[in-house]
């Protein structure tokens, strides 16, 4: 099971849930999952493309979804999924953990 962590800005599309668990082996497929349980979310992590918003960031583990092959990441058991807004402003160096752990 990979585990997604969705800000909450999307927790009212997957009924309040702040993580939901689904199956695959790519991130592709984990929207794909997760649009089967909560269409409503991934209406708001993908556009009419299907390519990832431009204010939506995507990151396995803690490492963001396009360093490591954008849709098409591979994920594994166990991984974690976190689907956060963009942030822009402040100080350059703020650690990414800050944000994972909203």
């Amino acid at each position: 099971m990979i585990t997604i962590h969705l800000a909450s800005y999307l927790r009212e599309f997957a009924g309040g849930s702040g993580e939901v668990s689904v199956e695959g082996a790519t991130v592709a497929e984990v929207l794909s999952a997760l649009r089967a349980k909560h269409p409503g979310v991934v209406d708001r992590i993908l556009d009419e493309s299907g390519a990832v918003r431009q204010h939506v960031n995507v990151f396995v583990n803690e490492v963001h979804m396009r360093e490591v092959g954008g849709l098409g990441a591979r994920v594994g058991e166990g991984d974690r999924v976190y689907i956060l807004p963009a942030v822009s402003g402040g100080s350059c160096g703020a650690p990414r953990r800050a944000l994972l752990d909203r």
